[in-house]
């Protein structure tokens, strides 16, 4: 009996260390239980905050980016606002250096005075000379055009050569005294008078041919002529008193520089020079010695 009573004891006190355990288990549990429960909410807490804190930088990154875009769109714009401007004082300062008097239409128009004188002036190679020893001066930006022009004819074969180029003021007026003289007043048919000579710019220039010589007389006839009448707008010269113009009698030999550009448009339309409004003309003056 007191056996059995040992034995009931025993596993009670058994039990109740299971129970004692079960409940601490429980209560540890429960305890790592809310610990981890307050990690997790701290957890959930800190990636609120770091969404918050990425959404944010993602906003300021999209203002930058768009702050960046603008900021490139201005740049560009005033990029393209300077590059406007320089290309307009380019063009101002090459028009302030090209004389805008090379492109008026003088014989009987406009008027140049004793004082006028091309900016520079410069010898035509003595080659082409017709008479020998002789000097003559053409506009040193426009001889480089001649000079291409005269060595294409030679290429050629045309027997291509100069009696006049630049005459000044004074010397206009002593060839008109002298025509005055000779022919009376039937001079005024094909010379000009001093200070109406497109001569005096230095951008005119007088053909001839080896057999023709200064007369000029049959110059319209030569194969030297047909070939200007060809090939004479590629550098940059007309004709300017064609057949039928109304200013002087039909000069074959007489030839004018006026830039490719002004050339090239006046042959393709098959019009000439002095029956082009003058402002339609300027407006070529930018290219006057453009390639």
């Amino acid at each position: 009996m007191e056996s059995k009573q040992k034995t009931i004891t025993w596993h009670t006190v058994v039990a109740v260390i299971g129970i004692l355990v079960a409940i601490g288990l429980f209560s540890y549990g429960g305890y790592r239980y809310h610990l981890l429960q307050n990690q997790n909410v701290l957890l959930g807490n800190s990636i609120s905050e770091l969404e918050g804190n990425i959404s944010q930088t993602q906003n300021r990154n999209s203002e930058l980016l768009l702050a960046l875009d603008t900021s490139q769109k201005q740049l560009e714009s005033l990029t393209g606002q300077i590059d406007g401007i320089s290309s307009t004082v380019g063009t101002l300062q090459k028009l302030a250096q090209t004389d805008p008097e090379l492109l008026k239409k003088y014989s009987k128009i406009y008027f140049l005075n004793e004082n006028y004188l091309p900016v520079g002036l410069s010898d035509i190679d003595a080659s082409y000379i017709f008479e020998k020893g002789k000097n003559i001066l053409f506009h040193t930006s426009a001889r480089l055009f001649l000079d291409k022009l005269l060595a294409q004819a030679k290429n050629d074969n045309q027997d291509l050569k100069v009696v006049s180029g630049y005459r000044s003021f004074s010397n206009q007026a002593g060839l008109k005294s002298a025509y005055k003289m000779t022919y009376g007043s039937g001079a005024n048919k094909f010379s000009a008078d001093q200070g109406y000579s497109e001569h005096q710019l230095g951008t005119a220039i007088d053909f001839t041919t080896s057999k023709v010589g200064a007369s000029f007389v049959g110059f319209e006839k030569t194969p030297e002529y047909s070939w200007l009448k060809d090939n004479a707008w590629k550098y940059g010269f007309i004709e300017s008193y064609p057949p039928n113009n109304s200013y002087y009698v039909f000069e074959s030999w007489h030839w004018r520089f006026v830039g490719i550009k002004l050339a090239q448009m006046l042959h393709e339309e098959k019009k000439h020079f002095y029956d082009i409004d003058q402002r339609k003309i300027d407006s070529y003056l930018i290219t006057l010695f453009d390639n």
